[in-house]
């Protein structure tokens, strides 16, 4: 027992020691090299956001992105400097000061742009950890739900709301905030924040403005499903199409207007960008269309879940098409004294869309108590306990023509069902999330 709580005091400071020393060269590097900073937050949307972004911006620039969503106060500094997380290695430490001091010392090729993606876990991540040393040129937020994800670690979502708002304060003077005219909550940050903003979303008002978006519907053997998005983008009294073959979820028309008001910001053609975007593919996990097994096809949305994401998943399964519609929903973590409620009211919300629903976690009893309160089918409703159970389970029942949307927290690992049901799951390492060895040892 003593040995295991030396080993936890040495990594725990081990991990500070690192923290201090990258967040220092980190600041050190920012100071020789002048980037300009696009950092990204909010509740919901951030890594798509900064993906869609990198997608347009890095036409046009040298840009460096935040990788495997690194937003963390070991992230961001490790995104700076260009450095992987070593994780218990100190080896690999060593070897990333080394270099650091290197990239300080002597003057090396540098990206024009860092796109970052700044998250926060607890109270204190940005306003402590983050803002007294970031100064980003222009700041992108998303979403802000009325609960939010990590909400148990925080005393209210007014406090996790005000913690995330602390990066439009740390713009610096001449920065542009760019704002989701869509979400009350963001928007009126423009009033306090002091800063020249714009905004994107389909709000009336919006300076990047989405009207009539479409989904675009092919057949697959035989079957009509969904396998992309189209809009009009409205912006200084002109219209433009743009298309988003590789996308579902409407939800991503806000992560493409974004990335097209950034570059636009930033000085880049705007028609340029909108051929650009089109180039725009979800990260792994996150509303990725993958092909399944027997000709069916898997909407994977494994990277992470919360009620708001959860429901938008939902959604998007409900707007596609298919000959039969199954749900495989894991627990929704960290939602505190909101977790009875939030994954009883998917389930109501799932009980109207999904011709099957497959529960995974202790967590998702209460999605299928709600499906059943609201009259669904109990023969067609199976729970299990893990991700891997589920999956020698799926392998079993998924047909031809059948649409697979599979979504949880990280923490229910569902990735490994939808690696069960993939039609080529040789490709497990592009398409899935956490197949980097420290995750599938775990």
């Amino acid at each position: 027992m003593f040995r295991q709580i030396d080993n936890m005091n040495y990594k725990n400071i081990f991990k500070k020691l690192i923290v201090a020393i990258v967040t220092w060269q980190a600041r050190l590097v920012l100071k020789k090299y002048k980037p300009k900073i696009i950092a990204i937050t909010g509740s919901v949307g951030k890594t798509s956001t900064k993906d869609a972004i990198f997608t347009v911006l890095s036409k046009f620039k040298t840009v460096r992105k935040s990788q495997k969503s690194f937003n963390s106060e070991i992230g961001l500094p490790l995104t700076i400097l260009g450095c992987p997380n070593g994780w218990s290695n100190p080896f690999i430490w060593i070897e990333n000061i080394v270099q650091s001091f290197w990239l300080i010392i002597w003057r090396a090729p540098y990206p024009e742009y860092l796109v970052l993606e700044v998250g926060v876990g607890k109270p204190g991540d940005m306003k402590k950890n983050v803002t007294p040393w970031l100064a980003p040129d222009m700041v992108v937020i998303t979403r802000f739900p009325d609960k939010p994800v990590h909400v148990e670690f925080f005393d209210s979502v007014d406090s996790i709301i005000e913690e995330k708002s602390a990066l439009a304060f740390a713009l610096k003077p001449d920065g542009v905030l760019i704002l989701n005219h869509d979400d009350e909550k963001v928007y009126n940050l423009h009033t306090r924040a002091n800063r020249r903003t714009v905004s994107y979303g389909m709000n009336e008002n919006a300076t990047y403005k989405a009207t009539y978006p479409v989904y675009i519907n092919t057949a697959v053997d035989g079957v009509e499903i969904t396998r992309g998005i189209s809009f009009k983008l409205e912006h200084d009294g002109h219209t433009f199409p743009v298309m988003l073959p590789n996308i579902v979820g409407m939800n991503f028309v806000g992560s493409a207007l974004s990335a097209i008001a950034v570059a636009s910001e930033a000085g880049c053609d705007l028609l340029t960008s909108i051929n650009y975007i089109s180039e725009y593919n979800t990260p792994p996990g996150r509303l990725s269309l993958i092909e399944g097994m027997n000709n069916s096809m898997i909407i994977d949305d494994t990277y992470n879940s919360s009620p708001v994401a959860a429901l938008s998943a939902i959604e998007v399964l409900k707007e596609m098409k298919a000959k039969r519609k199954i749900a495989v929903l894991g627990d929704m973590l960290e939602l505190g004294k909101y977790t009875e409620e939030e994954h009883h009211n998917l389930g109501g919300m799932v009980a109207d869309v999904a011709d099957m629903i497959v529960t995974v976690g202790l967590r998702s009893k209460f999605i299928a108590e709600g499906a059943i309160e609201h009259g669904f089918n109990k023969k067609e409703l199976y729970s299990f306990d893990s991700s891997r159970t589920v999956a020698k389970f799926l392998v079993g029942v998924v047909e031809k023509g059948d649409l697979v949307l599979v979504k949880g927290s990280q923490g229910i690992r569902l990735e490994r069902a939808v690696e069960a049901i993939m039609a080529h799951p040789e490709q497990k390492d592009k398409l899935l999330c956490r197949q980097e060895k420290e995750w599938v040892n775990r």
